[in-house]
């Protein structure tokens, strides 16, 4: 019993000395962003109050029953290049991607879960080459091309609003 007290101990110890460094080095800000991992884990609430202005308040008032539920967005480099440069430049915005994952199945939460794909296509949206049939436009230079989920307040099952083919990001002309 003692071998194995200190064989879990000593696992615990290595792993911690492997996560600290990691811990020093960066990693998620006060509201759930990993800027260099490229990943947001946090709320809807966390989220809306990382913007300059907004309030727990505000962000209430406008999220509502959503503003508690989980989120995690993740994203590549392309698509924080597109963004620097103004949406709408193939050679930083070619192969930009997110990917939002949103789950309110908890106690307190909205009771919905949703995953969102979205890729960069251009402001010539579904007149784009790199336009996906099967998904449709969001923010005017890109392509939800995967939307689905659960909703209790819709009904039983599972819902899809969009899936674009070929599916995936890198499907076609370089994404």
């Amino acid at each position: 019993m003692k071998k194995i007290f200190v064989g879990t101990v000593m696992t615990l110890a290595i792993a911690g000395m492997s996560v600290i460094p990691a811990l020093a080095a960066g990693g998620f800000n006060a509201y759930g962003y990993n800027y260099g991992a490229r990943i947001f884990n946090g709320t809807y609430l966390s989220w809306c109050e990382s913007y300059p202005g907004s309030t727990a308040a505000s962000c209430e008032a406008t999220y509502g029953v959503y503003a508690h539920d989980q989120l995690v967005m993740k994203w590549n480099a392309q698509w924080d290049a597109c963004n620097a440069h103004g949406y709408d430049n193939p050679t930083y915005c070619l192969g930009a991607w997110d990917s939002n994952e949103a789950n309110g199945r908890f106690p307190g939460g909205s009771g919905e879960s949703w995953h969102y794909k979205i890729i960069w296509v251009g402001s010539e949206e579904s007149n784009s080459p790199y336009w996906l049939p099967g998904g449709y436009s969001v923010w005017g230079n890109y392509e939800v091309i995967m939307d689905q989920g659960s909703d209790p307040n819709i009904g039983i099952g599972h819902i899809w609003n969009a899936l674009a083919t070929p599916a995936g990001y890198g499907a076609v002309n370089g994404h």
